[in-house]
């Protein structure tokens, strides 16, 4: 059976992609939001490099909370550093796109909820750490 070929109901057999890898077009939600917080994680350590150094940012699917939670869910969470692993600074992708209208207002809110994290690590009023925190503009 290694050369058979698999067909559809009308011969054609499978199709090719319809963009090639390397488009931004072919990219997975997933992969554009860990782009949207890359992205912010790269623009927050240029202005707070020596103080975010060990610190390690993660993107995880949704918080792992208890079945009788009640409340809202997370958008993120600061994981302290334990047994000789970093800080983590996690970003919860599911709750965070569920809450934002568009692209723009879900890198405004990966920008905010960023900052306030960071700020909370440090000790620091998220004004502090990013002036553009909280505005409206990109």
């Amino acid at each position: 059976m290694a050369g058979v070929r698999r067909r559809d109901r009308r011969g054609r057999g499978l199709r090719g992609p319809l963009a090639p890898p390397q488009a931004p077009i072919s990219r997975t939600r997933a992969e554009r939001f860990d782009d949207l917080v890359e992205d912010e994680v790269r623009r927050l350590g240029a202005r707070w490099e020596r103080e975010l150094a060990q610190v390690e940012f993660t993107v995880a699917e949704v918080p792992d909370v208890e079945p009788w939670f009640d409340g809202p869910v997370p958008l993120g969470q600061t994981v302290p550093g334990e047994g000789g692993r970093p800080v983590r600074i996690v970003v919860y992708r599911r709750p965070v796109e569920a809450r934002a209208t568009g692209e723009r207002e879900l890198g405004r809110m990966i920008r905010d909820l960023l900052v306030e994290e960071v700020a909370d690590l440090l000790g620091l009023s998220p004004e502090s750490v990013d002036p553009s925190y909280d505005s409206p503009d990109d």
